[in-house]
């Protein structure tokens, strides 16, 4: 019995993997299509039709996949497909829509998988700086050199991010703190008082900044720069290899989009309108996807159409600085919340204020 069981929830994480890997492929070119005629419509232009990216990515898929001579072909041909697994591979840990992630059933539960994720974030960036270094050419070690300096620089903030929601729910005395399942089902608007609500506010801001260069987008896309090195890191891929990674980039805003969602807005419309079944599932995928959305025309559309694009040194300033102090200021908020909670009686202001 036990084994039946078993082989029931390896078909099942199997079956949920290629779901989610349709539709995290699917839904990021489309977000893609919708991002770039939103911008395009903000800039005054008409732009390409929404289903632009699903043309472009069929296209290369059918073209000549090329390898530099001076490249190392195996580590070149190789860094497109593990940035798009390990992009698709933070899909199963996700609450999609407020349900519960792939991963964590009856059988496995995951335990500080909001780490996981942190590192499986840094392989498809990792992927691309190695497949630059790996084609041989000087713009796209150019490109691998910014986007380490990058990577380095946005990532402080987004640990003290994780950090600052980690030590809220620890005062909670909740468990598995680093865990999505724990933040999702304990909303942090709803465990802090005033002060805490104008940290959590200050966090999000925080990580609607670390998005767009955690995408590569402007105005923090200094290592593919098209206009200076010609495209950078991905300047000698054509083909399925460029396709995969921009595959990879689509499912990447996905993934942001959605682990924005599950820290800040883990909500579901189906308990408000007593709904069950089949009726709730459709109302909160459909009010997910309109979050994914909207997350992503505030954290990608609107910045790169109102920033020009920064250079290299003012990308790691602005993230070592200013995003990681507004990120520690959101923390100590939360810190000083907890320390007047405990110490002073907020719920008749929390009521009033309608928190609780």
């Amino acid at each position: 019995m036990e084994l039946m069981e078993l082989s029931k929830t390896a078909m099942i994480i199997i079956l949920g993997a290629i779901g989610l890997s349709a539709f995290g492929i699917v839904f990021g070119l489309l977000y893609k299509g919708i991002d770039r005629k939103l911008s395009a419509h903000m800039q005054g232009r008409i732009g390409p039709p929404i289903r632009q990216p699903f043309r472009d990515v069929s296209k290369l898929f059918v073209k000549e996949n090329i390898v530099p001579e001076n490249a190392i072909p195996w580590v070149f041909n190789l860094a497109p497909l593990v940035g798009l697994v390990a992009t698709i591979s933070i899909l199963l840990y996700l609450p999609i829509a407020g349900f519960p992630s792939l991963l964590d059933n009856g059988i496995i539960s995951p335990k500080g998988d909001l780490i996981l994720i942190l590192y499986l974030l840094l392989i498809p960036s990792l992927a691309m700086v190695v497949g630059g270094f790996a084609s041989g050419s000087p713009y796209a070690t150019v490109g691998a050199q910014r986007e380490m300096a990058t990577m380095i620089a946005y990532e402080f903030p987004l640990a003290i991010i994780i950090i600052a929601f980690a030590y809220r729910l620890y005062a909670q005395q909740a468990s598995n703190v680093f865990t999505l399942s724990t933040i999702t089902t304990t909303p942090i608007w709803g465990i802090v008082g005033p002060v805490g609500f104008i940290g959590v506010i200050i966090l999000l801001l925080a990580l609607v900044i670390v998005t767009p260069a955690e995408l590569s987008k402007i105005p923090f896309d200094a290592p593919e720069a098209e206009t200076e090195i010609a495209g950078g890191l991905l300047v000698e891929y054509s083909g399925r290899n460029l396709a995969m990674f921009y595959l990879t980039d689509g499912v990447k805003t996905v993934v942001m989009a959605s682990l924005i969602v599950a820290l800040f807005f883990p909500y579901n419309l189906s308990p408000i309108f007593g709904l069950k079944e089949i009726p709730a599932f459709a109302v909160d995928i459909a009010f997910y996807l309109i979050k994914v959305l909207l997350v992503i025309v505030f954290s990608v559309t609107l910045i790169r159409v109102a920033i020009a694009r920064l250079k290299i040194n003012q990308i790691v300033y602005t993230y070592w600085v200013w995003v990681t102090l507004i990120a520690l200021f959101g923390l100590i908020l939360l810190m000083w919340d907890q320390k007047a909670m405990a110490e002073l009686n907020w719920e008749p202001v929390l009521e009033m204020l309608g928190v609780i």
